[in-house]
């Protein structure tokens, strides 16, 4: 089933890390370098906070305060009650370029990705097509930040961890490796490792570079394509059960809305800064699942 979408906000630079809670969407922009919400039933956008840094992934602790992924100096973020933006964690150590997109449990455990390098810059030099071929390029590891603040290695060897999901109440993490065009799984321990690795979906026959992905309550997992115009949806094993057509190529996504079956789709014309920055050309767009 295809379906397509409306154009339910624009005026964004770069939207990423959407999340729907308490009623809003939140999301980070980039460019713009802070979160937002985005109040569907009015139309309205508030800033929450700003973040130098570039932001990115979101989540949440148990107790309510909100992490936010500090791109560009490598630091998972933390807003406490009085409106202060303190350290949560410094990822450096383990993070290749810029970090990315995160998924936070229940346990309030931080699951951070990253570029692995500089994929601008290399997109700059090689097509696309070259890029994918390359096994060595966006090759990192996959960071876990603990509630206590200590970091780890979650999973070595992943190519550009990009977009997460916590699946079958927490006891699955899946992953989108942009740069190998696959939706890996893990099963996750109760000390929060990972293990079983496993190829929960392979996007390589549709040519989607999974960026930001969200699940749905029926068990499939929405993509967002950065390479296309769309979101896909895709069962366990790979087979496509649904398409989202955008009005741009579409980078992030979250699944909500007042009965959960609302996708949202953070899109833009492309993902470097030069087509984006400070340009306004991002947009917000649904479709009812």
């Amino acid at each position: 089933m295809t379906t397509t979408s409306l154009v339910v906000r624009d005026g964004l630079d770069f939207g990423e890390g959407p999340r729907w809670r308490g009623g809003l969407l939140w999301f980070s922009d980039f460019y713009r370098h802070a979160v937002y919400t985005f109040d569907p039933e009015t139309g309205d956008e508030t800033k929450v906070v700003d973040v130098p840094g570039q932001p990115s992934g979101l989540g949440w602790l148990p107790d309510g305060r909100m992490l936010v992924v500090s791109m560009t100096d490598h630091r998972v973020l933390r807003l406490e009650p009085d409106g202060s933006l303190v350290e949560h964690a410094d990822i450096s150590q383990h993070c290749g370029f810029h970090a990315n997109d995160m998924v936070v449990d229940d346990q309030g455990r931080a699951y951070v990705g990253n570029f692995g390098y500089d994929l601008h810059a290399d997109m700059d030099e090689r097509d696309v097509e070259t890029i994918l071929a390359d096994e060595q390029a966006g090759l990192t590891n996959l960071v876990r930040v603990d509630p206590d603040g200590t970091v780890s290695v979650a999973a070595p060897d992943v190519r550009f961890p990009n977009g997460m999901v916590l699946l079958d109440g927490g006891r699955t993490l899946v992953l989108a490796e942009t740069l190998r065009l696959q939706l890996t799984a893990f099963t996750v321990q109760p000390d929060g490792s990972l293990t079983n690795r496993r190829v929960w979906a392979s996007t390589a026959p549709q040519m989607v570079a999974p960026d930001g992905i969200a699940a749905d309550p029926d068990g499939g997992i929405w993509v967002a394509a950065a390479l296309g115009a769309a979101v896909v949806r895709y069962a366990e094993g790979g087979e496509v059960t649904g398409t989202v057509q955008t009005t741009q190529n579409a980078f992030a996504c979250a699944v909500g809305g007042p009965d959960g079956r609302t996708l949202y789709a953070m899109t833009a014309p492309g993902s470097e800064p030069v087509h984006v920055d400070g340009r306004s050309v991002g947009k917000i767009e649904a479709a009812t699942l």
